[in-house]
């Protein structure tokens, strides 16, 4: 995907309101941030400031950014997107799972909403073809789910003698069956056993940890999650104490992997800052990086 294709994706999103709507809107325009966990899990606000930046928009300044936090309590999204709602803010983003999107669907046909995923937005119901999104909703899709199998296979090459090891998913997240039946159908074709934990706390993350120990699993591969990616340094500690091998979204640890998103998402932050110049955003594309990467750290 070429940036310049990319940063036009949401152009002129108050194009799309209806004029008594946008009458009504404050002087500074105001978009809505809906994340599904909490601002210290989810470590790229900084890049979606600097892509709003790039489009000349500085919070504070000439923008106003509403963040709401459902702090990995999914069934607070609706109410947090109904907040946003009731706000007017002009355009709302949301990150993590496809949660916040589907709440943000849910509360408005008349706002255009931007998602940033890991999972496939069409089978999850937000759009009806990356090419003809339809309605309000578009985005990007950076397909990090379907890395999980592929992060699987490589901490099993660094650990080739390892015969059962465990994926780690979040049972909060909407898209944890799908995660977990792919996994189980890759294991088989790499020799191993597959074991399937539960975390949606750090506390539960600890006991997930000392049942690997209990029974003897010799690695751990963990399952798209915001709430995992903002409990990294957890992972890299209990992973060092146990001596366990980790595979995880950019920790920094031996024997793990990192998947290259940080480029991906630094681009995605421009879009929403788009939206307020352009015209026209419904019906734009959905899109998906044209690269995807794992890097060993």
């Amino acid at each position: 995907m070429k940036r310049r294709e990319f940063i036009t994706l949401l152009g002129g999103a108050t194009a799309a309101w209806p004029l008594a709507a946008r009458a009504q809107q404050p002087a500074m325009p105001v978009i809505g941030f809906l994340g599904s966990a909490s601002p210290t899990e989810w470590p790229f606000v900084t890049a979606f400031q600097g892509g709003l930046k790039e489009s000349g928009f500085l919070e504070g300044q000439n923008v106003t950014i509403e963040y709401r936090w459902a702090e990995d309590q999914y069934d607070r999204l609706p109410a947090l997107a109904a907040d946003l709602v009731r706000r007017q803010v002009a355009v709302i983003f949301t990150a993590g799972s496809p949660a916040p999107a589907h709440a943000a669907k849910a509360a408005t046909a008349a706002i255009p909403i931007v998602f940033a995923l890991g999972v496939d937005p069409v089978h999850f119901g937000l759009v009806a073809s990356l090419n003809r999104p339809g309605g309000n909703v578009t985005g990007v899709n950076f397909l990090t789910a379907d890395l999980g199998e592929k992060a699987l296979g490589l901490i099993h090459e660094l650990v080739p003698n390892v015969a059962v090891g465990a994926m780690l998913m979040n049972p909060n997240n909407p898209n944890v069956e799908s995660l977990a039946r792919k996994a189980r159908e890759t294991a088989p074709s790499l020799g191993l056993q597959l074991r399937i934990l539960n975390a949606g706390t750090a506390q539960e993350i600890d006991t997930a940890f000392a049942k690997i120990v209990e029974q003897r699993i010799g690695l751990l591969s963990l399952g798209a999650d915001p709430f995992f990616v903002g409990r990294r340094d957890q992972f890299v500690a209990l992973a060092a104490r146990h001596a366990i091998p980790v595979i995880l979204l950019r920790a920094r640890v031996r024997h793990c992997w990192r998947l290259d998103e940080l480029r991906h998402k630094r681009k995605r932050c421009v879009s929403p800052g788009r939206g307020l110049h352009r015209k026209n955003p419904q019906g734009r594309k959905a899109r998906r990086p044209a690269r995807r990467a794992i890097d060993q750290v």
